[in-house]
């Protein structure tokens, strides 16, 4: 191969090789709605090596089949996959995009090679109090909604979509992710027109709610890069417009937040992903990874830096109810590992 790169996502390192220079990440990354700045704060571009944590070949050919291929952590795809590039649908579900293959891919290698497990949340940090509210859900589920009304109220950016952790000999860390959201514009334009940035002109309705904006938030951000044993509150939300009022359920069943915490670091590494419209790509989860993910969730569960675990359902306008003002989780039955 005569093209070759390497790249590093928080802690995790990648070689790329490539039979044609068009297939390699091109830099500086933009900030656009298919970004990797999307997912993660950096993609820095450093001296390749076959002695990275992961390994992704591409072989461009004219014409035949796409063919996938993984072996521990060595990727192979081989096809046309130039033609696949430009013919795509949805350029996010690519090698590069941010729903697409090295996304997934960097989320396993963290695990595995770092000890670094991925929320697909957002996170907020409250400086002064040494809070950090993770917002964790899946797509729709509100994590845009408590970003932007966090941050009218006072509290900073930790990451829009992707917030990492670890355990280690000095405790629990957690790491800064994405500065990047892509957000609705329907959002923008009706609940917080605050945010919409110059250029955003009016849509109808439903365009305004189909269509989405990469919203740059750095300026937003909290001061460190890491936080030690900060107080955690989780929360899994559901935001429906039109709902009234809020609702909080209290997670004091250990085993309950275990299960939330496992369904969410799994759901990316997990899920079989179609890029370019024809390309299956098996989820990259193990036993082996699966059992350390669980490890994880039960230790986070039981740290004592968790004050609170709630679920919410409520409407973007009162999504934050009373959480702001107390951390104390509800005593109730607790369950020991």
């Amino acid at each position: 191969m005569d093209h070759k790169t390497g790249l590093q996502i928080v802690r995790a390192t990648v070689g790329v090789e490539a039979n044609h220079p068009s297939l390699l990440p091109r830099f500086p990354l933009t900030i656009d709605v298919p970004s990797l700045l999307t997912d993660f704060r950096d993609v820095t571009r450093i001296p390749y090596s076959r002695d990275l944590d992961g390994q992704i070949r591409l072989e461009n050919t004219r014409r035949g089949s796409v063919r996938f291929s993984m072996s521990g952590r060595r990727a192979v795809i081989q096809g046309p996959l130039l033609r696949l590039e430009r013919d795509a649908s949805d350029i996010r579900y690519s090698l590069w995009g941010n729903q697409g293959f090295l996304y997934r891919f960097v989320l396993a290698l963290l695990e595995e090679r770092c000890g670094i497990f991925s929320f697909h949340a957002c996170g907020l940090a409250d400086e002064d109090g040494r809070h950090l509210y993770v917002i964790a859900g899946g797509a729709g589920s509100g994590k845009t909604v408590y970003l932007l009304s966090g941050i009218s109220r006072g509290l900073k950016v930790f990451s829009t979509e992707t917030v990492h952790f670890r355990f280690g000999r000095g405790g629990l860390t957690w790491f800064k992710g994405s500065l990047v959201d892509n957000i609705r514009v329907g959002t923008l334009l009706y609940d917080f027109p605050e945010f919409r940035p110059p250029g955003i002109s009016r849509l109808r309705t439903t365009s305004a709610w189909r269509k989405k904006i990469a919203l740059d938030l750095s300026a937003h951000q909290s001061g460190p890069d890491t936080l030690r044993a900060p107080r955690v509150v989780l929360v899994f939300p559901r935001i429906e417009e039109g709902r009234r009022g809020f609702t909080a359920e209290f997670l004091s069943d250990k085993r309950k937040i275990v299960k939330a915490v496992f369904d969410n670091l799994s759901q990316k590494i997990a899920e079989t992903t179609l890029l370019y419209d024809r390309v299956v790509v098996p989820g990259l989860d193990s036993e082996a990874r699966g059992a350390a993910r669980l490890g994880a969730s039960r230790r986070l569960a039981t740290d004592a830096s968790l004050v609170r675990a709630v679920a919410v359902l409520s409407n973007p306008s009162e999504c934050w109810g009373d959480l702001l003002q107390s951390q104390r989780i509800p005593r109730g039955a607790g369950h020991k590992f």
